[in-house]
């Protein structure tokens, strides 16, 4: 969303707006859409298309520069990345420090760790890449909001600076004839196939596609396709006058009438994008009467002036203001606090970094100097990152070895009859800083896709060659984050341990929390074949689910039809009731609260029924074990956030590693003789 090339010279108005000529109404559109961004973000929480706009800007004014480059002899590649350079990293440099600086003081230690690795990613333009792995990871949808997740639009943007000009530039080599010609081809190619797999991608896996860069290069295809056709669009002014009020009011009008969030990109961001092009082909009416009138007017372009540096700012204020006051959404006073201070901010760092750095001799005097000076920036940067990083992993080293002992017995501190001699007011572990990373301590299991299939990643145990059992993990996160308690078990007595986990994906025979969804389906139905294909001597998945926090536990019949499957494939299934889920996060509540408040902890009879719904089902085969662990969660009366010294929860509803591993002695005391092993 960065405001490039925005001073050029002003052209006369016109019956059409002269191509690479200043824009004045494109600085409001630009405006128009930050403030779409940041009032939503504070107090919709919902996606405008705002920064659709943006991309679209981008392809249409870059593309356009660089085409008139050719035409002068080439592009000068040093100047023009050295221009970008100066124009986007200095005011990113100064957010980035300020944010690190302000999270050690105002972030949980939970949630330092995921800042590190994101404000890592954000200086190097891959924050989009980190949030879509993160997206598909077990436990990511439960993550806190980062106070840098915005930059993935920017980390977008600035892959596509890096590359539109090479691609120009390519073009320009190989049809030397027909150089705008072969250009249209290629965009036109480029955006069709990105638009194409955008709208797959979506209804395949949105939180992915959200991100994903390739999802969103159609938008600064038709961008740069549209630079390429103005010069030859004459259309008639009542027109473009009509045009230009369509693409503003479709742009106000696409969040505010559609909860776009959960369908983006796909063909819904046609909206915020066509609405853009209007705009962009309404061009300067000179009508008393057209939206560029408007959209031209000074307070509205100084809007878009800052408009980099506030979309910058606004979401870190935003994130720490919530966190401040422990809040998950902002009134009417605290939103326009969150928006008058990052105004301020903005208007600072534009006036006294990008504006600036911008004129300076930077880059002009030495002709790499603009480069040496993002170097220095993006050390600054990663090293204060790493420092941060060091010393939190150093300070979470020293509770590594206290697992297990006498002042940290976790979950064998509910064992009946067990009398705790440990410390209570002992250091509880795992320590926050790390809680959050918390979820696989199993160092001897290797992973990989298996091979023909589409989703299903296997991960199987190493530490013996000639296993006395065979054991598969099937299920969502809440089977994977269970792995930690069979783990030493099977160590110990050399049982071979395999896992089939995917977040949100039952073992079913259909997709429990989301129907219908097709990622779930063919998961599901793969890792299904691998147990069979594998025929080991047992299968460990979830008895019941919950799909709110809450008393709504089930035992779905989807669940009962595998294991009636797998009976008659001649396999044993150990059936795990599922631990307790909060409409809160309980380590966080004691964090701020306290172990013992009142906050933190949830009336057992509130999450569990005394009867589990496993034992109203009909049809289950005499294949299935059941066991119910959750004496080892709760008391008799509470389910709080700390057991035997041990923080049980990393989230609202999964488990530490750390707890899970005091659970294998309890997991190994009810299976073992139950089964005969």
């Amino acid at each position: 969303m960065t405001p490039v090339a925005t001073n050029q010279r002003v052209s006369a108005s016109t019956s059409r707006t002269p191509a690479g000529h200043h824009r004045p109404e494109l600085q409001g559109l630009r405006a128009l859409a930050v403030i779409l961004v940041v009032v939503y973000h504070v107090w919709l929480g919902r996606v405008s298309g705002g920064v659709d706009v943006f991309f679209v800007i981008s392809g249409f004014l870059v593309t356009g520069q660089l085409v008139r480059a050719t035409t002068r002899g080439g592009i000068p590649f040093r100047s023009h990345f050295g221009r970008l350079l100066k124009r986007l990293v200095p005011s990113a440099t100064v957010v980035l420090v300020a944010v690190a600086v302000a999270a050690v003081f105002l972030l949980p230690g939970n949630r330092w760790l995921q800042t590190v690795r994101e404000i890592t990613a954000s200086a190097l333009y891959a924050q989009n890449w980190q949030l879509a792995f993160d997206s598909v990871d077990y436990y990511a949808q439960n993550n806190t909001a980062s106070v840098v997740q915005h930059f993935w639009s920017l980390s977008i943007q600035g892959q596509f600076y890096l590359v539109w000009p090479l691609l120009v530039a390519l073009v320009a080599v190989v049809a030397r004839r027909h150089p705008r010609r072969v250009l249209a081809l290629t965009l036109t190619t480029i955006t069709a196939a990105s638009l194409a797999y955008s709208v797959h991608l979506t209804v395949v896996n949105q939180p992915y596609a959200y991100f994903h860069t390739a999802t969103r290069v159609w938008e600064f295809g038709i961008g740069g396709l549209l630079a390429l056709a103005l010069a030859r669009v004459r259309l008639d002014r009542r027109l473009r006058v009509a045009l230009g009020w369509g693409g503003v009011v479709g742009l106000v009008g696409c969040g505010a009438l559609m909860n776009v969030g959960a369908m983006f990109p796909g063909w819904l961001a046609l909206w915020p994008v066509l609405s853009a092009c209007s705009v962009i082909l309404a061009g300067q009416t000179a009508s008393a009467f057209g939206a560029d009138r408007w959209l031209s007017l000074r307070p509205l372009s100084y809007v878009g002036d800052i408009s980099y540096c506030l979309y910058l700012w606004h979401w870190p204020v935003l994130v720490f203001y919530l966190v401040v006051r422990d809040r998950v959404e902002v009134g009417l006073l605290g939103g326009l606090f969150i928006i008058a201070l990052s105004v301020v901010l903005a208007v600072l760092t534009h006036h006294l970094v990008e504006e600036p750095v911008r004129k300076s001799g930077i880059g002009s005097v030495k002709p790499w100097g603009a480069y040496r000076m993002a170097g220095l920036m993006l050390v600054a940067v990663l090293g204060l990152a790493q420092v941060w990083q060091h010393v939190a992993v150093r300070q979470a080293d020293r509770f590594a070895g206290m697992v297990g002992d006498q002042d940290h017995p976790g979950a064998v501190a509910h064992v009946l009859g067990y009398e705790f001699e440990g410390d209570d007011d002992a250091v509880l572990i795992p320590p926050m800083v790390t809680i959050g990373d918390d979820w696989l301590n199993t160092p001897d299991m290797t992973c990989g896709r298996r091979a023909g299939t589409r989703q299903l990643d296997v991960c199987t145990s190493t530490y013996t060659d000639t296993p006395t059992k065979r054991v598969v993990i099937v299920g969502d996160s809440h089977m994977g984050q269970l792995t930690n308690a069979f783990y030493p078990i099977a160590e110990r007595r050399g049982w071979e341990l395999t896992l089939l986990a995917k977040g949100a994906c039952t073992y079913s025979t259909t997709s429990e929390q989301y129907p219908g969804d097709p990622g779930c389906l063919t998961w599901i139905d793969e890792a299904h074949e691998e147990v069979l294909r594998l025929r080991p001597d047992a299968v460990v998945t979830a008895a019941t689910r919950d799909p709110r926090a809450g008393r709504t536990e089930v035992t779905p019949a989807g669940f009962v039809e595998r294991w009636q499957q797998l009976r008659d494939a001649g396999i044993t299934v150990f059936a795990i009731r599922d631990n307790p889920r909060f409409d809160y996060r309980p380590s966080d509540c004691a964090e701020v609260h306290g172990v013992d408040s009142d906050k933190c902890s949830t009336p057992r009879s509130d999450i569990f029924a005394e009867e589990p719904p496993y034992a109203r089902v009909e049809g289950v085969p005499d294949n299935v074990y059941f066991f119910d662990f959750t004496d080892y969660y709760c008391d008799a009366l509470t389910c709080g956030p700390v057991v035997g010294n041990v923080r049980v929860y990393m989230d609202d509803n999964h488990t530490t590693a750390t707890f899970m591993r005091t659970l294998a002695p309890v997991v190994e005391n009810a299976i073992v003789p139950t089964v005969g092993w």
